[in-house]
This record gives structure tokens, sequence and C-alpha cells, in this order.
């Protein structure tokens, strides 16, 4: 995939356990306010890219809340050319590249990917941020972020409790220049 001046910034938002684990059964394996509340403030108003199975887990949860999704536009990456969204604000790309030219197109200049793990593999090369949500355990699960050791930059660590008990960190690093 070629780069240019117009490609717009690739952030990764992700939270995982201290073992990479990012899920089980296309779902996530705790459940953090603070790190949803962070994921919506991140996202507000912005264009995201992310897999159909992520896509529609987050999809099937604002509707049974009955709230709107945060991002302004969804792309959402799938192999199957026929896929459809029911909401106005996901368009469809089956590819990567497809999905940073409409961005491009749109003049984005920072898009975010939530995942999932093959969104992440593919994307991880390209981006220059991480947003990572560090939950303090080890879960068992069937899916993982990725090697981040090139981003050895740290912008921002912050440390919490949840309501349940679950300890956490939110940290933001870059690739070193």
């Amino acid at each position: 995939m070629i780069q240019d001046q117009n490609t717009p910034k690739i952030s990764i938002i992700v939270s995982m356990s201290r073992n990479q684990v990012i899920g089980k059964g296309n779902r996530l394996l705790w459940h953090l306010r603070e790190d949803l509340v962070r994921l919506k403030e991140l996202t507000l108003g912005r264009t995201v890219i992310l897999g159909r199975k992520t896509y529609e887990s987050m999809a099937g949860y604002y509707n049974r809340s009955g709230r709107s999704m945060p991002g302004k536009m969804y792309n959402v990456l799938t192999h199957d050319k026929q896929y459809k969204s029911a909401r106005l604000n996901a368009i469809v790309a089956c590819s990567l590249e497809e999905a940073l030219n409409t961005s491009r197109q749109d003049k984005e200049e920072e898009v975010f990917v939530i995942g999932g793990q093959q969104v992440f593999g593919q994307t991880l090369p390209l981006a220059k941020k991480l947003y990572l949500t560090i939950v303090d355990k080890d879960f068992d699960g069937d899916a993982f972020f990725p090697d981040y050791s090139e981003f050895t930059k740290e912008i921002f660590r912050k440390k919490g409790e949840s309501a349940n008990g679950l300890k956490f960190t939110f940290l933001e690093l870059e690739k070193p220049n």
C-alpha cells in the first residue's frame, strides 16, 4: 500500500489484557465503563475503520441501547461485496486501501482503527499512534493484539480502577521519528 501526503494519520484504539488478548468468541471479556467513555470521546465525529465482526458487535450494542454510534463514518472492512449496513453512517470497503481512499477523498487528517485482530494486523505497520487500554489481568482468549514494540515513545499514562474492581492503564504511544 502506498502512503502519500494525502493519506490520513492512522491511529489505533484497542483494549487488551496484559497478555494481549482482545477477545474471545467475537466478544470482549471485560466491561470497563471508563474504556467505553474514552472510545466514544476519541471517535466522536471522526472516521473509524473496523472489521465487519467488530462493527456488528458494536452496532448490536448501540441498537439495544437505542443510541447512535459516536463516529462520523464507519468504514467496515469485509470480503463480502454484498454486505450492507442498516446504519447510514457506515460504508463497506473490501480492502484497507479502499477504506483509506475514502478517507483521502473526505480529506480526513486522522482515522481511528478499532479492531478486530486482522484489521489491527493490517494497520499496525501504517499506524503512527496507539491509544491502549491495558487491563491488569491475563485472560484466555482467541483474538490477540499484535506485537507493538516499535511504539516506544510514551505520550500519556494514567492508571485507574473500574467499579467492578478491574485495574487498567490508559496508555498513548507513538513510533519515534
